[in-house]
């Protein structure tokens, strides 16, 4: 997979969106974590807030979950939307640098200090690597952990 591959965020929302890493680099800096080793000490690079993301993208009323799909090894995890808002971040650059795949790229999903594996609704197997799009559903979307 591209490195340069954009992330596109979709499904129950008013502005679907294909964003790159400028574009990710590019919101506020309170939206941003220059540092994810701030914020989970075993990762590192540069993350914007899931929160940051929905706004951008405007869901819609009957938007409750989001869905993270990498489509390189056809995974999904879905996640209650309101559970995930203000926990969920996504890595986008590791030392100025397209997250290469090797780390998980093209973006990587975090839920910093998450659950064991099959333990909650938010737990380290939504961590997704190799993230490519982001949809917003009515109810839970696709799931494979």
């Amino acid at each position: 997979m591209n490195p340069e591959t954009p992330l596109t965020i979709d499904g129950e929302v008013a502005v679907p969106v294909a964003l790159s890493r400028a574009d990710l680099s590019a919101f506020l800096d309170e939206d941003r974590i220059d540092d994810v080793s701030q914020v989970e000490d075993r990762r590192q690079g540069k993350a914007v807030r899931l929160n940051a993301l929905l706004k951008r993208v405007q869901p819609g009323a009957s938007a409750t979950h989001v869905t993270l799909h990498a489509s390189a090894d056809d995974f999904a995890a879905s996640l209650p939307l309101d559970a995930a808002r203000d926990v969920g971040i996504l890595i986008y650059e590791i030392n100025g640098e397209p997250l290469d795949t090797k780390a998980g790229g093209p973006f990587r999903f975090l839920i910093p200090n998450a659950a064991e594996c099959k333990t909650a609704e938010l737990d380290g197997c939504a961590n997704v690597k190799f993230l490519d799009r982001i949809e917003l559903t009515a109810g839970k979307g696709r799931d494979t952990r």
